[in-house]
């Protein structure tokens, strides 16, 4: 074998680690973050863990994929550890999947319709359609099919390429005499073990050994222990990922790693006990790549079989080696921002969204507290409350705005896109309707403080005025949660009636004032909270309009709302109706 031979390995090699990448890639895009909610969602069911796992695994083609994901959602808190090993132990079983697809270019045959099912027959064809969907089709759903294609067809590339290259070793003795070293179960599972961990991933090595099958030098005997090893250095990826998390998603990864070695163990010492005594004929025969997709299929069906109705106990292990401790409650606060999940940035958006979502109804909670305070008087308590609700809102809006760049930088989906700039111009609107919310505490507390009251007139304007306001944010935070449109086209009439309730106010002030029926104090405290709830408005406008204008290429709030005031009818009929509601 020469230089040119071990380059042509090395680049079928590349192909196929890279097709791999692109496939999952276009997988992963293609699921917009669903796969991900719906292990999510995973109930304590062992068995349906199972499953999930392994249906999960199979779609996106890699189970270290699958077991980091676990691992962010314990750390996050979505799931508990209970709840994740059935769809550890599935996640082995479903990376078997990509064995069975390369064993498929092992086919032998002159039928024409069995010679299509070799990948190298089709994959071809796969990958024809995979630039056409990626060139030349607008839609994205196509284009992340054209990559899934495309990444597959790659990968098999890769595998032809390997499988080619390393065909002429079958004559070098030194080659050979190499891999009778490895005959040796514990070195054989050392360097599948060693070999696994530094690619990453099971089925890449699996399809590796594959390969190396192509010059018959590779027998059962030495197949077998590199395959138990290539089970456990994918844990790996989930180790490194459990670094720095919290002790349940610390355990997780332990499951995971519990679960393979205790699995190779107990497989390992059957088989070669009861080898002992039956002698397999089969260890000296060479292996070929649909034998080492069966030896790989059978392992960790056994394994998941055998250990199924321990689960608890490799839970209770995992917990006896990283013990309990308390944690304090502040830290869980922002764990659904973990950065595990950037590298699912469908399933990423969707936990900011949520995380946003808390956010609003926080303000939307600390400003309806301030309203009542206006109304009911100043409560030391209350207004605590709401000073330590801005205090918090303020935290999510550093934690998500850090987190919102950070994924930003990742490729995803125009929806996501979209998304991402929705939430990154919200969380300032709703961190300063917080602090207006604290500046109305302050005009409730001067109130309090030098016994102040507004006459009965304004007390009835102050009145409507905050009746409009609570329209307003509640019309605005519904319309966000629920991703109305039509809701959030109502918050721009109002904003411009509330707009029109602020200078009545002023208007009557000044009026009041020459009647001698208010005072000039009473007059700067009513010019704070006027000045406050039309901010207040102001933002809730642009909440509304982000949202609206967020299926635009272009974001332009200030054009919209010319356009809308100037010439839509809709706009015109419910400013009207807003203004009769809320006359003054």
């Amino acid at each position: 074998m020469d230089f040119f031979s071990v380059l042509t390995m090395i680049g079928g090699l590349a192909l196929f680690l890279y097709g791999m990448h692109a496939m999952g890639e276009g997988l992963e895009k293609a699921s917009g973050g669903r796969l991900e909610r719906v292990l999510e969602k995973m109930t304590s069911n062992p068995m349906k863990a199972v499953l999930l796992g392994a249906g999960v695994t199979a779609v996106i083609q890699s189970s270290s994929a699958t077991t980091v994901m676990v691992v962010g959602f314990v750390n996050s808190g979505i799931m508990k550890l209970n709840q994740v090993v059935g769809i550890i132990m599935g996640a082995n079983v479903g990376t078997t999947i990509t064995s069975w697809i390369l064993s498929l270019s092992g086919i032998e045959s002159d039928n024409f319709f069995i010679r299509l099912l070799k990948p190298s027959s089709f994959s071809p064809v796969l990958g024809i359609i995979g630039v056409i969907f990626l060139l030349f089709m607008k839609s994205e759903k196509k284009k992340n099919l054209g990559q899934v294609f495309i990444g597959f067809a790659v990968l098999m590339t890769g595998m032809e390429t390997m499988s080619g290259a390393v065909k002429p070793l079958a004559n070098v003795p030194e080659f050979t005499n190499l891999l009778t070293m490895f005959t040796n179960p514990v070195l054989g599972l050392l360097i599948g073990a060693l070999l696994t961990a530094i690619i990453q991933s099971s089925s890449a090595s699996v399809g590796i050994l594959q390969a190396l099958c192509a010059t018959g030098a590779v027998n059962y005997s030495l197949a077998i222990p590199i395959i138990m090893g290539q089970n456990i250095g994918t844990c790996a990826t989930a180790m490194i990922s459990g670094a720095g998390a919290s002790k349940n998603a610390k355990r997780a990864a332990l499951i995971h790693l519990y679960f393979n070695v205790i699995g190779t163990s107990l497989f390992l010492i059957v088989f070669y006990t009861v080898n002992a005594f039956v002698h397999f004929s089969f260890l000296n025969t060479a292996a070929n790549a649909a034998g080492i997709a069966v030896i790989h299929s059978v392992f960790n069906v056994a394994a998941t079989l055998v250990l199924l109705p321990f689960s608890r106990g490799l839970e209770k292990l995992a917990t006896l080696t990283i013990p309990e401790e308390d944690q304090p409650e502040t830290i869980r606060e922002f764990q659904l921002l973990d950065e595990r999940f950037l590298g699912k940035p469908g399933f990423a958006v969707e936990e900011c969204r949520q995380v946003t979502l808390k956010m609003a109804q926080l303000t939307q909670r600390a400003i309806l507290a301030a309203f009542d305070m206006l109304e009911n008087g100043y409560k030391e308590g209350q207004a605590e409350e709401i000073r330590g609700l801005e205090t918090k809102i303020d935290r999510y809006e550093d934690e998500l705005g850090s987190y919102l760049v950070k994924l930003s930088r990742h490729q995803m989906s125009k929806k996501d896109n979209r998304t991402v700039s929705i939430l990154l111009h919200s969380i300032g609107d709703f961190e300063r309707i917080s602090d207006h919310a604290v500046n109305l505490v302050e005009s409730a507390e001067e109130m309090y403080n030098k016994n102040m009251k507004f006459s009965e007139g304004a007390a009835a304007e102050i009145h409507t005025f905050t009746e409009a306001l609570r329209d307003i944010i509640n019309r605005t935070i519904r319309s966000f949660a629920e991703e109305d449109l039509a809701l959030a086209a109502t918050v721009e009439p109002l904003e411009e009636t509330i707009d029109d309730i602020n200078e009545t106010i002023k208007r009557n002030h000044i009026e009041r004032l020459k009647r001698g029926e208010c005072t000039i104090e009473l007059g700067f405290v009513l010019s704070d909270i006027s000045n406050n709830y039309e901010r207040v408005a102001d933002h809730c406008s642009n909440l509304a309009v982000c949202q609206l204008e967020a299926k635009r290429e272009e974001f332009d709030p200030h054009a919209y709302l010319s356009t809308v005031k100037s010439t839509d009818e809709q706009f015109l009929k419910e400013y009207q109706d807003f203004s009769a509601q809320y006359h003054l």
